[in-house]
């Protein structure tokens, strides 16, 4: 992480990192498996012909899938809500070896603030970058507290490749309006008008399809570094 926080830039975007209480199983997966897949920006994914983050997965069904359908590609996936952290590692840590299991190579955890890793990672390290149904902050106060700000955008930028990908997705009209606001007049980045249906090689995820059932209509933005 950098030593000095960029002018501008909240410190903290994110809500509550806990939920109810934690069952046995999910603490030692967070005090025992959390170190061992942590990155740490060494000795990871050797081999990997393109190297992508997730930032806020969830309960990572997302990064699974990517994970799953793209073999060449090693993935970061941040998120600091416990309880999702957990939920994914359910899916790959056997129960028991939660201090012994062998990490998957091509996966890192983040279980931190996305936006301390994207300062400490080296200029252009990003392939692409996925925000997939963000907290969307509704309330006009809390607008600094959106991953997508006039004061990301720069921060954003420096880690990901010229040509990289920034792709977004949200079922809020509000955070839709935002993101058009805040990125279409950007030098930083280019991008079309948004998908109104999942693009082919999206996996779909656990929030989507709340919104899809609730008459929501989410959009999907690829966004292109400049």
């Amino acid at each position: 992480m950098t030593e000095e926080w960029p002018e501008g830039v909240p410190h903290r975007l994110y809500g509550r990192r806990r939920g109810h209480k934690l069952r046995p199983r999910q603490e030692r997966l967070l005090s025992d498996a959390v170190p061992r897949i942590r990155f740490t920006g060494t000795g990871f994914a050797a081999g990997a012909t393109a190297l992508w983050l997730e930032v806020g997965f969830g309960g990572g069904e997302h990064t699974l899938g990517l994970l799953r359908s793209n073999p060449d590609v090693a993935i970061i996936a941040s998120e600091v809500y416990e309880h999702g952290l957990c939920s994914l590692l359910t899916e790959i840590v056997p129960e028991g070896q939660e201090a012994s299991f062998e990490p998957p190579a091509r996966l890192r955890l983040w279980p931190a603030d996305a936006r301390e890793l994207l300062l400490a990672l080296a200029e252009g390290s990003l392939d692409r970058l996925y925000l997939m149904f963000p907290d969307p902050w509704p309330k006009a106060r809390h607008a600094k507290r959106r991953f997508v700000h006039p004061e990301m955008l720069p921060i954003v930028a420096r880690a990901l490749k010229p040509g990289a990908q920034w792709r977004i997705a949200s079922d809020d009209p509000t955070y839709q309006a935002w993101v058009e606001e805040v990125l279409r007049p950007s030098a930083l980045f280019a991008g079309g008008p948004p998908a109104e249906e999942r693009p082919e090689g999206w996996p779909p995820t656990r929030y989507e399809a709340k919104a899809l059932a609730a008459g929501r209509k989410p959009l999907y933005w690829v966004w292109t570094r400049a």
